[in-house]
């Protein structure tokens, strides 16, 4: 009788153990949930925005690509032992079913709103007679830079295939208004464009501008200058590297302004390009 009482409550401590480290998983995962704080979005792992070509298709095809970037971004840092589900609507809702019991996920979300609902277009025009004239253009995201001091690269370069400033018409990728406007000596000529859901699009060493002025409505595709090599000195400096469009994006919080990577921005916008002839 003792033997099997022994037994018994050998049975049950097994058992025991092998709910609890059922429940692990789940305890682990819901902390994850509610470890999403307000400063997420200054985080390393937001901010370098790192997606992946499967999912920048998929995203093509949704109504709602900013919400699908985050969460994917969300599952891959917080879950990372996690293989990503299959890319699809029901799997996307059922991820954000977990995620919405975290008190800042609609600050978070509406931060990735900024990033992606407004654009429309790639920053680049192209010229109809002449497909020889492209540009390339690499996750550079925090390479090294020292003019003015050492940092990293906040943005992302688009480099022309003919070195010569002024022929590469620049667009809008969004709708917006012209916020900034003039020389800064790091990025030349530049024009900053904040967006309808509040993102800040900063588009540099342009050679020259379009008529557009501070505070002026403009559309996604509007044209707004031209590629150049204009910066990195006092007022008027080109020539200090070769002609190319320096693309930044950032999120004007209330405490902090936080650049985002927009390489994979523009991956999204690839199959968005203009074309122009030159009797247009």
């Amino acid at each position: 009788m003792q033997r099997r009482r022994g037994y018994m409550q050998f049975l049950i401590l097994v058992l025991l153990l092998i709910l609890e480290g059922a429940a692990i998983p789940k305890f682990q995962n819901d902390a994850s949930y509610f470890s999403l704080g307000k400063s997420v979005v200054s985080e390393e792992f937001f901010r370098s925005h790192e997606l992946t070509e499967e999912m920048v298709s998929y995203m093509r095809t949704s109504k709602e690509p900013g919400r699908a970037a985050g969460l994917f971004l969300l599952e891959q840092n917080f879950h990372s032992d996690i293989s990503f589900p299959s890319l699809t609507k029901q799997n996307f809702q059922k991820i954000e079913k977990q995620w919405r019991a975290s008190p800042s996920y609609s600050a978070y979300m509406a931060a990735c709103e900024k990033i992606w609902a407004d654009v429309r277009y790639f920053p680049v025009m192209f010229w109809k007679e002449e497909p020889d004239l492209t540009v390339t253009y690499e996750d550079s995201w925090m390479y090294e830079r020292t003019y003015g001091g050492k940092r990293g690269h906040e943005g992302t370069d688009l480099m022309a295939s003919e070195n010569k400033r002024g022929i590469f018409p620049i667009v809008s990728m969004t709708d917006g208004t012209v916020t900034s406007k003039g020389w800064l000596p790091k990025g030349g000529w530049r024009i900053g464009i904040t967006a309808p859901h509040g993102g800040y699009f900063y588009y540099a060493h342009l050679d020259s501008y379009a008529d557009v002025e501070i505070g002026e409505e403009i559309e996604a595709g509007d044209l707004i200058g031209y590629m150049g090599d204009s910066g990195y000195g006092d007022e008027g400096t080109t020539g200090k590297f070769p002609v190319h469009l320096h693309l930044g994006i950032y999120l004007e919080e209330p405490d902090e302004e936080i650049s985002i990577n927009p390489y994979w921005i523009l991956r999204y916008a690839e199959d968005s390009k203009l074309f122009c002839r030159k009797s247009d």
